[in-house]
């Protein structure tokens, strides 16, 4: 077995019954996906041992965005993955540690290392773009907000409503996160994606006002 089909067995195996449709085994391959694109792009030695581990297992303690215990998963992830690796006898546990707990944006960790770098920008990917947009939705509708505030669906007179409204957290905070990317690559990557979702805010908010 290769170590990308252990590390999905393993979350398989942690994730089972869940069904978190923006963080299913789907968002895990997207975001390796994304390092190694970034990876490719970028003229630096990486280990990618390290990146894929951290990858597959930056989720793996999957708190609920509203549960306030949220800013402590990533910590949690970090901790499983070092104890995942141990039993293993694998290499560079404190570095996938390190990436881990770096890709938080609640927790809002430094990333000291390039894989951290390149681990945290995968994953911000993960909101932008036509994916980011399928993922803002579900993740609303788990938490139970609406689509869009009908009367006014760009906040020009009202104030941002994350809570109530999906469409609000475009600016509240999904907009936001390209400007925090690392890299060069994963930076005009997230330039293309931000222009895709101001197409679909611009059209939203048309067909959506009443």
């Amino acid at each position: 077995m290769t170590l990308q089909a252990e590390l999905e067995a393993e979350v398989s195996r942690v994730w089972e019954g869940q069904t978190d449709g923006a963080h299913d085994i789907w968002h895990l391959r997207r975001v390796w996906t994304n390092c190694t694109r970034i990876a490719d792009a970028l003229d630096a030695t990486l280990d990618r041992q390290v990146l894929l581990i951290a990858a597959y297992l930056h989720d793996i303690v999957n708190v609920p965005k509203d549960d306030p215990r949220r800013k402590g998963a990533a910590d949690l992830s970090a901790q499983h993955a070092v104890s995942w690796m141990t039993k293993r006898d694998l290499p560079g546990a404190q570095a996938v540690a390190h990436a881990i707990r770096g890709h938080s944006y609640s927790a809002n960790a430094p990333c000291e290392t390039l894989e951290a770098q390149v681990l945290q920008d995968a994953d911000r990917l993960e909101a932008l773009g036509a994916i980011g947009i399928a993922r803002c939705f579900n993740v609303a509708g788990q938490m139970g907000a609406g689509l869009v505030h009908g009367h006014d669906p760009l906040a020009a007179t009202r104030d941002l409503d994350d809570r109530s409204y999906a469409l609000d957290h475009f600016e509240v905070k999904l907009f936001g996160i390209a400007k925090t990317l690392n890299t060069a690559p994963a930076q005009k990557m997230a330039a293309q994606r931000v222009d895709v979702m101001r197409a679909f805010v611009a059209q939203l908010a048309d067909e959506a006002a009443v």
